[in-house]
């Protein structure tokens, strides 16, 4: 028997989709394919690179800094869009499941998280700057901005606590 909406929270699946959209997408091995077979100049292309910005990797070619750097980002990403998830109050102060402030607040988060998951790894990049900082937050925000809506849709319907 599959489990329904009943058992289904909105923060939990909000971060079960952000972390599956991290682990697939930012893998090394569609990183790899993204890179080979698409064009980055047509829509289809560029979101399909876009899909694997927060990339993990296991290089050994790399310096270790690089290689923990983009790792923090992937995995603050995750643990970012649960905190925001939580705190955001669509997903939890919603009268009735899958209202549309679900959908928004589980795209707000993964927004805000994508921004704050870059901006926070550039701290610790060899020479940091705040124009890199900048740069770096708005490109994570941009990611949260047409990725999120995945997370999104895997909010919409969820138990939203008792707080």
């Amino acid at each position: 028997m599959a489990l329904g909406n009943k058992y289904k929270s909105a923060p939990g699946a909000g971060t079960l989709a952000a972390f599956i959209l991290v682990l697939v997408f930012g893998s090394p091995w569609y990183l790899d394919w993204v890179t080979e077979n698409t064009n980055a100049n047509t829509a289809g292309g560029w979101w399909l690179r876009l899909l694997a910005w927060p990339h993990w990797t296991f290089n050994s070619n790399d310096s270790l800094r690089e290689i923990i750097v983009g790792d923090l980002k992937a995995i603050l990403l995750v643990i970012l869009t649960a905190l925001f998830l939580y705190l955001l109050p669509g997903s939890q102060l919603a009268r009735a499941r899958g209202t549309i402030s679900q959908f928004f607040a589980g795209w707000a988060s993964y927004i805000f998280a994508g921004g704050f998951a870059a901006l926070f790894t550039t701290l610790f990049l060899a020479n940091p700057s705040l124009l890199g900082a900048f740069n770096s937050a708005g490109s994570g925000a941009a990611y949260g901005l047409f990725v999120g809506w995945i997370v999104g849709l895997a909010t919409l319907g969820g138990y939203r606590g008792t707080r």
